[in-house]
């Protein structure tokens, strides 16, 4: 995978999710932002996961969005509605409407969040489902742990079998498509 990017960047997963990262920004306290945008199809969308180091905003364009924080009620966001889900805030967000959502919003800092996607995105096409492919997962889980989570991943996995996973991927050369991957952010 060549990266950086060359900004906008689109990418899809063989479920029919869209994001197409923008451009890059600097807001006015001077933080680096990455403007997006999303399609998700219905019923469709991220498990709860959790951005450690970033805050998102997702305002809808089109349909209607689902969203949650972890142990609050699921809310509804109809077009010119928004969510923002702060850094460390355990979130998920669907389509649960009929037709297409379409989104528009930004990350904050940008960091390597377009990286990190089209990472989860293309694990998930090689492997033709949600979960990934398994070393690529483990990779991913593994070396941005620091910077986002999965909350369907049992610790136990993440923190024992994965890096046993990620070990064995080294000895077999699973990882050479990984080779321009970003440092992890601490």
């Amino acid at each position: 995978m060549q990266y950086p990017f060359k900004l906008p960047h689109k990418i899809q997963n063989f479920s029919g999710e869209v994001i197409v990262f923008k451009e890059r920004l600097i807001d006015q306290d001077g933080i680096e932002m990455m403007l997006v945008e999303n399609e998700v199809a219905p019923g469709s969308g991220p498990p709860f996961h959790v951005h450690f180091l970033q805050d998102e905003y997702l305002k809808v364009v089109e349909g209607t969005m689902g969203y949650q924080s972890s142990g609050e009620p699921e809310r509804i966001a109809n077009p010119g509605e928004a969510a923002l889900f702060k850094r460390g805030d355990v979130h998920r967000f669907w389509n649960a409407g009929d037709t297409p959502l379409r989104c528009e919003g930004w990350v904050k800092p940008a960091n390597s969040l377009d990286f990190y996607l089209a990472a989860v995105y293309a694990s998930m096409d090689k492997a033709g489902k949600h979960a990934g492919d398994p070393f690529d997962t483990a990779y991913l889980i593994t070396r941005y742990r620091t910077e986002y989570d999965l909350m369907v991943i049992p610790t136990f996995v993440k923190k024992v079998v994965m890096p046993i996973i990620v070990s064995i991927g080294k000895i077999l050369g699973k990882y050479k498509h990984f080779a321009n991957a970003p440092a992890p952010l601490k």
